[in-house]
C-alpha cells in the first residue's frame, strides 16, 4: 500500500478570540489533502474568513498551529506565504495600474523572477489579456475580481484559497474561474474555497467542512457526505386533494403540500426499513388514491442547512 501523504496544510487546535470578546474559531483541527478541492460552508459570522485569514498570514491566532507545506505560518512566515494564492472577498487593486502592471508586480513582491508566458497564460484564462493594456480603475466589477485571481496566481502558489470568489459575479466569470480551478487541480495545486453557491461545492468540491458558530462541525468527502446525510423525498400527487392528513398515517409524519394535492414523506435512503411500502398499503385500506409519484434526493444545500440548525448548534 502506498503510505498517506503528509497533508499540505495541517491546522491543529486552532482557537482566535477577539479584542470585543468574540470568538470566532473554536479548537479547529483540520487537514488539507495536496491537489484536492476542499470547500469551506458556512452562514457569515461562521468564522470561515478568520480562519483562511489566519492560514494565509493576516490575522494572528489566539492559540494552536497552522503550517503550509510543512512551514509554520508565523515561525516560517516568508516560506510559508509563498506557497499561499488568496483572493479575498474585497476588491483590493492599484486602480491606477494596467492589469499588466498590477500581476507583474504582484509576482515580483514573492521574488519570483519574470515569467511572462505564464502571466499570458493566465490573462488568456481570465479573458483578461484584451485588457491588458487596461488601468484598473477602468474595469468592470466583475474584470477586477477577475484580476485578483490573476495576482493570486501570478507566483505560482501551490495553495490556492477562493473567499467566496463568485459571489456577485456574472455567469460568465464562474464559468472561466471554474474551468481554471479544474485546471490547476490537475497540476496538482490545493484549492481551498468558501462560497454561499452550495451547488457549486457539490459539483467541485472533493471534500466538504461545515462550519458553524466558529466550531468545524462536519469534514466529509462530498459524495459520502450526499450517501451518509442525504435523504430522499417521496411525493404522492394524490387522484383527490386532502384538507387534512388521515390520524391513520401519522406515523409516516407526512406533510400535505399543493393546496392538498401532494402528500410528502421524508425517508433515510440508508435505512434498512423506509416505511413506504407500508405507507402505499395503509394509503390503499383507506382508499387514497394516486395519480403519480417521485423521489428525490437532498441536495447537499439542505443537508447544509440541518447541520447548521441542528439543536447543539443553535438556530
Amino acid at each position: 500500500m502506498n503510505p498517506i501523504p503528509a497533508p499540505i496544510i495541517s491546522i491543529a487546535n486552532l482557537t482566535k478570540t477577539y479584542a470585543s470578546g468574540h470568538q470566532a474559531l473554536k479548537r479547529v483541527d483540520l487537514d488539507i489533502r495536496k491537489g484536492e478541492i476542499f470547500a469551506l460552508l458556512g452562514p457569515n459570522g461562521a468564522g470561515k474568513t478568520t480562519l483562511i485569514s489566519i492560514v494565509c498570514g493576516i490575522v494572528t491566532p489566539s492559540s494552536g498551529s497552522v503550517t503550509a507545506d510543512g512551514y509554520d505560518i508565523q515561525r516560517d512566515y516568508r516560506d510559508a506565504r509563498t506557497r499561499i494564492g488568496l483572493v479575498p472577498q474585497e476588491l483590493h487593486t492599484d486602480s491606477f495600474e494596467t492589469v499588466w502592471t498590477t500581476v507583474t508586480f504582484s509576482r515580483g513582491l514573492f521574488g519570483k523572477p519574470p515569467k511572462p508566458a505564464y502571466l499570458e497564460k493566465i490573462l488568456r484564462d481570465l479573458t483578461l489579456w484584451d485588457k491588458r493594456d487596461t488601468k484598473i480603475q477602468e474595469l468592470s466589477g466583475g474584470m477586477k475580481r477577475r484580476v485578483m485571481i490573476a495576482k493570486a496566481l501570478s507566483h505560482e502558489p501551490e495553495i490556492l484559497f477562493l473567499d467566496e470568489p463568485t459571489a456577485g459575479v456574472d455567469v460568465e466569470l464562474r464559468r472561466d474561474m471554474w474551468g481554471l480551478v479544474r485546471e490547476l487541480r490537475e497540476t496538482g495545486v490545493t484549492i481551498i474555497l468558501t462560497t454561499h453557491y452550495i451547488e457549486e461545492a457539490e459539483e467541485m468540491a472533493d471534500r466538504v467542512g461545515v462550519i458553524a458558530k466558529g466550531e468545524l462541525i462536519l469534514v466529509e468527502d462530498t459524495a459520502v457526505l450526499m450517501q451518509k446525510l442525504g435523504r430522499k423525498t417521496l411525493t404522492l400527487n394524490l387522484s383527490e386533494p386532502m384538507t387534512a392528513i388521515p390520524a391513520d398515517l401519522a406515523a409516516w409524519a407526512l406533510i400535505l403540500k399543493a393546496d392538498g394535492n401532494e402528500l410528502e414523506y421524508g425517508f433515510d435512503t440508508n435505512a434498512e426499513h423506509t416505511g413506504i411500502p407500508e405507507l402505499l398499503q395503509r394509503m390503499g385500506d383507506l382508499g387514497i388514491a394516486f395519480k403519480d409519484l417521485n423521489t428525490r434526493q437532498s441536495s447537499l444545500e439542505e443537508i447544509f442547512v440541518t447541520l447548521v440548525h441542528a439543536p447543539e448548534n443553535g438556530s
